[in-house]
This record gives C-alpha cells, structure tokens and sequence, in this order.
C-alpha cells in the first residue's frame, strides 16, 4: 500500500499531474471517473492567493468526490510560502504540494517553479518553511536539474526528506529541455533505489500508453505514475493503464458515444464553474484530444473552437456524434 503520510492510495496509483488551465475541477470529474487515484489542483501562485487574488483563490475550490487530492502552491518568498500554507490547509486538501518543476519564463524569472533549481539550499529551506507551517502532509514535484550540468536530483531528493516531504514527484527532464526530447528515468529510478529513501517517489514524464506504464513501472522500480498531457481530452488513459495492469490486454477504445459524452460532460461542467464564456474559452484545448483520429473531424473542431454559446456547442458534439456513431 502506497501512502502520503496517512493517505491510503492503493498498490500503485496513477496520479494526475498538476497541469496550469488543464486540472480544474471539470477535468478532474472526469480523470477521476476513470479510475485516476490521486489529483493535483492547478498550481497557485502564493502572492496571488495571500492578496486574494479571484484566480488564485478559486483554484482552492474542491469538491469531494475528488478525494484524496493536493493542492499545489508555488512561490520563492518564504514569509509568502508560510501564509499561503495556512490558507490552503483551510481548504482541507489531504495533501499540500509544492511546484518546483515549472519551467515558463515568468515563473523561473522569479525564481519559483524550476527557476529554484539555481539555488538549492533554497529550495531545502522553502519547503522546510511550509512542512512547519501545516499539519497536512506535503508533497513536492519538480524536475532532474536546471540543465545538464546541475542534475542533482539524487542530492535533492534526500534533503527535501530530511526536512519532513512526505512523497516527491519527479519529471524527467531539465528545465533547459522544457518538454522537449525524452524523459530520462534512469535517475528517478536511481533515486528509489537509494537505500536512504523511505518515502514514495513517483515517476512523470512521457507516459502515454498502458505499455510504457508497465514497462516504466518495472524498470524503475517507482511507487506510481503521474500523468500530465496524455489525460488531456483522454481521462481514459487511467482505466486503460489499470486493465493492462489487471490482465496484460487492452480494452477498446472509447466509442464516439463516450466521447461525445466526455466532451459535453466536461463543457456543462466548465460552464457550471467557471461561467459561460470562459468555460466555453477553456474547453477549447480539449477537443483535438476528445476526437484524435476521425477521419475528417477537423472541419468540426474548427468549428467547436469558434462556438460561443453552450447550445452551439453541445449541437455540434451531438452531430459528430451522429456522423461517426
């Protein structure tokens, strides 16, 4: 049994990665009807939530079908990291992680995000910061190194353990790579097998297929998967990956009913939360996913992206629907 701390989450579970626009609540129905065993919120900036920030503060927003699931926070102000803590340990996640793998400009500018991959008695002293600030358990994800010449993930991980993370995730690239060229999960594996490392690290980065979670899964010897771009528009990733566990065979794709289904689950959902115009905007990314490899649906998506009205746009799902059902 894999736990974060108290958090019971089963023989190897299949996480949801943190993803900016891409793991609200709507996605995270979704991914977690489809057998997804632990989730991640958006990442939060910490500034953002202590100035009560409208888009900060309603990233805390979960529900509790969704449990058990993080919060994730990032920031590179020790005082801001404290008080953005507290404030997150009110929403009552189970786990509270922190986002030491983005690697965008305008977060490692500010040395949060991978930009603390410069300075890692820094980042050691951050996340000591926020294990004192809450009874909750904390999590921390990030990647390999800043580049190829300070990969000192094995060093970092035993550190981060020394002052009280009670799981880490880790992407298998550098930040120079962004998401570019292949994981590399020698090192996370190299990281479990340390015999100093007691807690679960979970391996992220490329998992697209219930083969490479397999293979992944017994070469490296990690404690799970985190999932991040192959869920978007397939939350069907989870329920494949778990019966190839289960049996070694592949379940069939969804159907174009399923799909379609998924597709305006997600919308109703999206316009529920965040209202019509900008959960109709945020639906937009999805629909390549929902609809990957018909013949001839790209005259559809066009369309699906420039809808602007919830009608328009479950009228259209209904007649992909018809055409390819």
């Amino acid at each position: 049994m894999v736990k974060i701390g108290d958090v019971e989450l089963g023989e190897f579970p299949l996480l949801l990665a943190p993803m900016e626009d891409v793991s609200d609540p709507p996605f995270r129905a979704l991914c977690k009807k489809a057998g997804c065993d632990m989730m991640y919120s958006e990442f939060i900036s910490v500034e953002g939530l202590i100035r009560d920030a409208t888009k900060s503060v309603e990233k805390l927003d979960i529900f509790d079908y969704e449990r058990p699931i993080g919060i994730q926070i990032f920031g590179s102000n020790m005082d801001s990291m404290i008080r953005a803590t507290e404030i997150v340990e009110e929403a009552n996640p189970e786990v509270i992680d922190i986002n030491f793998g983005c690697p965008v400009k305008k977060v490692v500018n500010k040395m949060a995000g991978a930009g603390i991959l410069q300075d890692i008695p820094r980042m050691v002293k951050l996340t000591e910061a926020v294990v004192k600030a809450t009874k909750k358990p904390v999590t921390v994800k990030t990647r390999l190194g800043w580049d190829d010449n300070s990969i000192f993930i094995e060093e970092v991980a035993e550190r981060l353990q020394d002052v009280g993370i009670q799981a880490l995730s880790i992407h298998g690239r550098t930040r120079k790579q962004m998401y570019k060229g292949e994981a590399d999960w020698t090192k996370i594996g190299n990281i479990k097998a340390n015999p100093r490392i007691k807690i679960p690290i979970f391996g992220n980065g490329d998992i697209n297929t219930p083969e490479k979670a397999a293979l992944y899964r017994d070469r490296y010897g990690v404690d799970g998967i985190m999932i991040g771009r192959a869920a978007i528009g397939y939350p069907w990733i989870f329920r494949e990956i778990k019966h190839f566990f289960k049996t070694g065979e592949h379940l069939p794709p969804p159907t174009i009913q399923e799909r379609v289904a998924a597709a305006k689950e997600h919308l109703e959902k999206s316009v529920a939360w965040k209202g019509e115009k900008l959960g109709i905007l945020e639906m937009r990314r999805h629909y390549t996913n929902y609809f990957k490899g018909l013949k001839g649906v790209k005259a559809y998506r066009a369309q699906l992206v420039q809808a602007s009205k919830t009608e328009m746009v479950l009228d259209l799902l209904s007649e992909v629907e018809e055409v390819y059902g």
